[in-house]
């Protein structure tokens, strides 16, 4: 079991003075531009006992609006109420985002601060589809550096060739199945793919 940072920074080695000089503490123009074409986003969170949760986060590309350099918001569109990650910031406004963009390998990292806000009029411009989101999360900014692509070289995940097809998985019907013997699976999944054909509660 390694234990200490000193033991992990033997076996890793100490990073090059170029990776220390990446990290940013706000956007300028180029890393902006993650944000501005960025359609998906992975939200990390965790709560006062330290407990984790990552969770995504999507719209069409430029969703994230960047108010300054400092500062992002981000819409919270619905879900299913669980509302883990808000609940996280209640406690612990520490957070981790995670920008990609298909195709591309390279990502932005951001660390920073998250609050939630209700005003009107910082929500207005988040709306999509005429429907205004009741809360948004503003990110204060204190990290941000890109990513290197291993992780995409590595698992080959933008190559068409290698997805899996959905008929390999379980569906969400059938998971809960799983939990409860009596769940009617293929009704649940029938009536979901309805609604999000209809794009009924997405926004």
């Amino acid at each position: 079991m390694i234990s200490s940072e000193a033991t992990l920074d033997g076996v890793l080695g100490e990073p090059s003075d170029l990776v220390r000089a990446k990290v940013a503490n706000r956007l300028n123009a180029l890393t902006r531009r993650f944000v501005d074409l960025s359609p998906f986003m992975l939200l990390a969170t965790s709560a006062a006992d330290g407990t984790c949760d990552v969770s995504p986060r999507g719209d069409p590309a430029g969703f994230v609006h960047v108010l300054d350099e400092g500062t992002l918001l981000v819409p919270e569109r619905p879900g299913n109420r669980l509302a883990d990650s808000l609940r996280n910031i209640l406690q612990n406004p520490h957070v981790g985002l995670l920008f990609l963009i298909p195709g591309v390998g390279e990502t932005l990292r951001i660390n920073g601060r998250a609050s939630l806000v209700d005003d009107p009029e910082q929500l207005e411009p988040l709306a999509i589809e005429s429907r205004t989101p009741k809360l948004a999360l503003r990110i204060e900014i204190d990290e941000v550096f890109t990513h290197c692509p291993k992780a995409f070289i590595r698992s080959d995940l933008w190559n068409h060739e290698t997805f899996v097809d959905a008929s390999a998985l379980p569906t969400p019907g059938e998971i809960h199945r799983s939990l409860n013997p009596a769940f009617d699976a293929e009704t649940y999944d029938a009536e979901r793919a309805e609604r999000y054909a209809r794009r009924e509660g997405l926004y």
